[in-house]
């Protein structure tokens, strides 16, 4: 059966190449990335409830539009829907929030207890070590110790203090609760709305283009952000419940901080770890009762890694934990908490990107040698 005949079957479409922008193209959209950059970087202080609305209507879309099948108008669906996410927050601040506060008020209250009980498991420690020890090299490590402890009790406590009365941080505390969910409702409300307009305005020469690289990073990002939410979420009940379950005091602060912090890979269970044993040593007497709290976190780490992730994340996503923790880091460096919210949009929008450049420069004759479809490039040994 020949090629073309009915019945045959098409053969696949080799990849493209795409044509790429203009000079005059590329230095508009670089001018237009520069301005938006700098207007992010000068408004970042009141950026916040807007990103946060932003993100909440992303994620909430999925929703609305499930309603909208089932013949509810989007106006209806986003109000029932931005309802609903408004008693569960408000439920989760009832219930946690006051609890989660004074934890933290009790903690500071504590914490130069708590620290004078590590420094005296260190000093018994050092006396164990004592035989081993000069007494100069015993002594500058013992005033390593106290400076060191000084130093901690002090940061922790401005820290949390700060965190806890400073007016500012008040304020936007106040402003996120209440502009966030009006933001996110009429996002919500005009989002299909805006795409359209969006991808109406695009050019036209690199309308398709665009169009697969928006999916991609659509896809990405709904992936990574739907399915890492979960596992911290996962995470966070598991080891709030845990270390309470083992009688560490403060469990359930140092168990929600750890789940929400695993957001940037491996830094959670660090930190949780680090916290979590700090305040075992300094709590019980008995190390077996420290090792059962270390242990909460390897079990935790256990199922992150071997059910969680491989679960509700994957590999699709296509987002690398380095390159994450990366944009997370340079994103709160630059722009401060709304640039950590910016962070992992801008990290998958980068890494689709990337992926593009890569497939096109593969087809490019930089890479195959060619100097046209099907061509030998001038100078190849190849016979034309």
């Amino acid at each position: 059966m020949n090629a073309g005949e009915p019945g045959t079957p098409e053969p696949a479409a080799a990849p493209r190449l795409t044509p790429g922008p203009s000079a005059s193209q590329l230095r508009f959209w670089l001018i237009l990335l520069a301005v938006t950059l700098i207007g992010v970087y000068l408004l970042r202080g009141v950026l916040l409830p807007f990103v946060a609305g932003m993100a909440v209507a992303y994620l909430l879309d999925p929703v609305c539009d499930r309603l909208e099948s089932w013949k509810l108008s989007r106006t209806w669906a986003t109000t029932v829907v931005t309802l609903c996410f408004i008693l569960l927050c408000a439920l989760v601040l009832l219930l946690v929030i006051p609890t989660v506060v004074s934890q933290v008020a009790t903690f500071v209250e504590r914490a130069p207890d708590y620290f004078s009980a590590l420094q005296r498991e260190a000093t018994a420690l050092l006396e164990v070590m004592r035989d081993r020890l000069d007494p100069a090299s015993e002594e500058k490590l013992q005033s390593l110790l106290r400076d060191s402890a000084d130093k901690v009790v002090v940061w922790i406590t401005g820290v949390l203090g700060g965190v806890i009365s400073g007016g500012v941080a008040f304020f936007n505390f106040i402003a996120l609760l209440v502009i966030t969910p009006v933001v996110a409702f009429y996002l919500l409300r005009d989002w299909d709305r805006m795409i359209a307009k969006a991808d109406d305005a695009l050019p036209r020469k690199h309308q398709a283009t665009i169009r697969m690289l928006a999916r991609e990073v659509d896809e990405t990002l709904a992936g990574f952000l739907r399915g890492q939410g979960t596992v911290c979420l996962s995470l966070a009940v598991f080891y709030a419940i845990g270390l309470t379950i083992v009688g560490l005091d403060f469990g359930l602060v140092v168990g929600l901080i750890a789940g929400f912090l695993s957001f940037i890979p491996y830094v959670g269970s660090l930190v949780g770890l680090v916290l979590s044993v700090g305040l075992a040593a300094a709590q019980f007497d008995s190390w077996v009762s420290v090792a059962i709290v270390a242990a909460v976190f390897f079990v935790g780490q256990a199922l992150e890694g071997n059910v969680l992730t491989p679960k509700l994340v994957g590999e699709k996503v296509g987002l690398h934990p380095v390159w994450v923790m990366f944009a997370l880091l340079a994103g709160g460096a630059l722009f401060g908490f709304v640039g950590v919210l910016l962070a992992v949009p801008a990290a998958a929008v980068v890494g689709v990107g990337v992926r593009f450049a890569v497939g096109q420069y593969r087809l490019s004759p930089y890479y195959t040698g060619h100097g046209g479809a099907g061509e030998p490039a001038a100078g190849s040994d190849e016979a034309p």
